[in-house]
């Protein structure tokens, strides 16, 4: 709530002036919230256990046991004992209204700060002397309750985000410059200088952008780009600081460093997407803003009424301050931490993370879904969709062959290739003279045949005929054909594709029947996503965009077509779209990266999970409506009877009464808010 919301601007501004290279004070930050939550708890306890003695030394509540425990000076304890709750356990609340009233806008904070300060200076008038009862306990009781909702919801809310230290720490730290006589030392990325010759070993990563100026591999940028497959990298081609380099060794000049390079501007694009999130404020801070007004209001209108129709001051004052904590909602503070803490546990069994609460709550008015392919809707590893053979050979034939020379291979298609014929329960045959042709394919001897699987760049160069019909079909649904030649001759084809998820087709039916438009972002080429998208029943469908162009696109899909857009991802590239969304979603098979800037993380990838955000979202934000329905409306009934408006007819609302009012009212928003449940 306010303390909370108020503590979150705060948050925002240490955000904007920390610049990506200290992620210090990132940490410094995160630590500063642990801490508020760990100072809330302390303040929670410390004035539960004061809170005991004051129940017991309180005149009021020992009348309504009917006994009699007091003695000299007990008022004088019961003064110093509820001055520490007041001020130690209510510091939060007051500094919390201070803030509130600076910027103009009294909500829960300042609501519970009027009722504790009324119950307080008159409790203290009662204790040295002034003629009537006093409030002690019901000061320490709302303290009490306010502490612990305040504890429970910002445990709910420390998902802190530590993205932008999660990018720093893709940034590979060292790189091996080569000087003019080719000897090689590590130095320090931050010491690198546009011109400098880097090399790069298999395996390692790409320490800054730069074009290869020697060597031959395939580097994998899955993590930055979103492109399923590791891309060819030759002489002249760029290569971009944090991807994984395959297995050549390559020579790169320094093109950009430090904040220029690819990586840093992603950090900035997040940096940026963050701090423009608006906090949705409250629904609870709103009632509790009006509540305030009314409390005020009725306080007022009590004491003139009672004054002027000839009571003494102390009836008129107890009507007051009966109205006045009758306003505080105990119920209202706690209607949505309780529904909050169970959604949480929901979520959790269901595997889904939420980070961000605020976009969570507002998930249940998607209206469009953009899900980025590789890795969200397919499994981001290729599987073989098709097999083609000439003469007498079968598919089984074919793709064992395959596999036994691909075994050797780490290349992801070899996966795709002997997962598919394990999938198949196919030997996979013994090989002799294994060699990798750079460029081309593989060869091996298998049965003592000449097998080789290539591309069809070299099939071509070589002039061997093939069956071009299916070759075509499949390459322009933008599948990846390899040849499989037994003793320089085609014996089959093999088409190999990014395997769809079964789930996501069910998810996208759903969608629709909830009226979400779905739509697919993915930087692969065209023929694959229209292919993937067709297949899965794709409302819209964007191509070839480049990872930069992607939070782009999803303004364009919030401003241009007007709808609240939730993002599914999993690499680094989406993470400037999954803040710039409505929602972020992380698959949480993806990068640190993303599941950093996601509002919800999606333990399982798997998209029908989806859904369950929204269907929990919608849930969720019914409880709680009706529990500050509940909480609001109960107070409605109860502040005339607390002014007094039906004394003539005998009823007045004690005090006491009131307090035991709330009590039960706080109950009941409790046992609505673990009755939620979605199916």
């Amino acid at each position: 709530m306010s303390t909370h919301d108020h503590h979150h601007h705060h948050h925002k501004e240490e955000q904007g002036h920390s610049h990506h290279h200290n992620h210090h004070d990132q940490h410094g930050h995160h630590g500063h919230h642990e801490h508020m939550i760990e100072d809330f708890k302390k303040r929670f306890y410390i004035s539960l256990v004061l809170t005991i003695p004051i129940l017991l030394l309180s005149p009021m509540i020992q009348m309504f046991f009917g006994v009699d425990w007091r003695f000299n000076g007990d008022m004088y304890i019961l003064f110093a004992l509820s001055s520490i709750v007041f001020f130690y356990g209510g510091w939060p609340f007051l500094t919390g209204a201070k803030d509130e009233l600076t910027e103009k806008s009294p909500g829960m904070m300042t609501l519970i700060t009027l009722a504790i300060i009324v119950a307080y200076v008159y409790s203290s008038a009662v204790a040295f002397g002034f003629p009537a009862d006093d409030f002690f306990w019901e000061l320490a009781t709302l303290i009490v309750i306010m502490l612990l909702g305040h504890w429970i919801e910002m445990r709910s809310v420390m998902g802190a985000s530590k993205a932008l230290e999660e990018l720093a720490k893709l940034m590979p730290s060292e790189a091996s410059i080569i000087d003019e006589n080719g000897d090689v030392t590590v130095v320090d990325v931050t010491e690198l200088r546009q011109g400098d010759r880097v090399l790069v070993r298999p395996g390692e990563k790409v320490p800054v952008d730069g074009e290869i100026i020697d060597g031959k591999s395939t580097i994998d940028e899955s993590m930055l780009t979103g492109e399923s497959v590791p891309i060819e990298k030759e002489v002249g081609n760029e290569a971009i600081g944090g991807s994984i380099n395959g297995e050549g060794s390559l020579t790169i000049v320094v093109k950009k460093t430090g904040e220029e390079t690819y990586l840093s501007q992603v950090i900035t694009l997040v940096k940026e997407a963050q701090e423009s999130k608006s906090e949705a404020q409250n629904l609870a801070n709103r009632a509790a803003k009006w509540l305030f007004y009314v409390a005020l209001a009725a306080g007022l209108i009590t004491f003139i009424v009672w004054m002027a129709l000839g009571y003494t001051v102390s009836f008129a004052v107890a009507r007051t301050v009966t109205v006045l904590i009758i306003a505080c909602p105990h119920a209202l503070g706690l209607a949505v931490p309780l529904v909050v803490s169970k959604t949480t546990s929901i979520a959790a069994k269901k595997g889904l993370l939420i980070r961000n609460r605020t976009a969570f709550e507002n998930a249940r008015l998607t209206e469009a879904i953009v899900f980025d392919k590789t890795g969200t809707l397919t499994r981001g590893e290729f599987g073989v969709t098709n097999i083609g053979t000439t003469g007498s050979y079968s598919e089984d034939h074919i793709l064992s062959l395959a596999a036994a020379v691909e075994a050797h291979s780490e290349h992801p298609l070899a996966r795709g290739i002997i997962e598919s014929a394990k999938g198949r329960q196919l030997d996979i045959l013994p090989v002799q003279n294994f060699q990798s042709l750079t460029g081309k394919g593989l060869r091996g001897e298998v049965d003592g045949h000449e097998i080789m699987v290539v591309s069809p760049g070299y099939v071509r160069s070589e002039n061997l005929s093939f069956d071009e019909g299916p070759f075509n079909e499949w390459s322009e649904e933008g599948k990846t054909v390899v040849f499989t030649l037994v003793d320089g001759k085609i014996g089959g084809m093999i088409a190999l594709a990014d395997i769809v998820r079964d789930t996501a087709k069910e998810a996208i039916t759903e969608l629709k029947k909830l009226n979400v438009k779905s739509i697919m972002l993915t930087g692969d080429n065209k023929k694959v996503a229209h292919y993937v998208g067709t297949k899965l029943g794709i409302d819209e469908i964007f191509a070839e965009v480049l990872p930069h162009e992607k939070s782009d696109k999803i303004m364009q899909i919030q401003i241009d077509e007007g709808l609240r857009t939730a993002m599914t991802g999993d690499g680094v590239n989406d993470a400037p779209a999954l803040a710039k969304a409505d929602l972020g979603i992380a698959v949480g098979a993806g990068t640190d990266v993303a599941i950093e800037t996601a509002d919800v993380v999606l333990v399982k990838s798997n998209p029908l999970d989806v859904l369950n955000i929204i269907k929990l979202s919608k849930a969720a934000y019914r409880k709680m409506v009706q529990n500050l329905w509940w909480a609001a409306g109960y107070n409605i009934l109860a502040i005339p009877l607390a002014a007094g408006v039906l004394y003539s007819a005998g009823i007045v609302l004690t005090p006491a009464v009131g307090a035991i009012l709330m009590s039960l009212s706080t109950v009941i928003a409790a046992i609505n808010a673990k009755l939620l449940k979605i199916d």
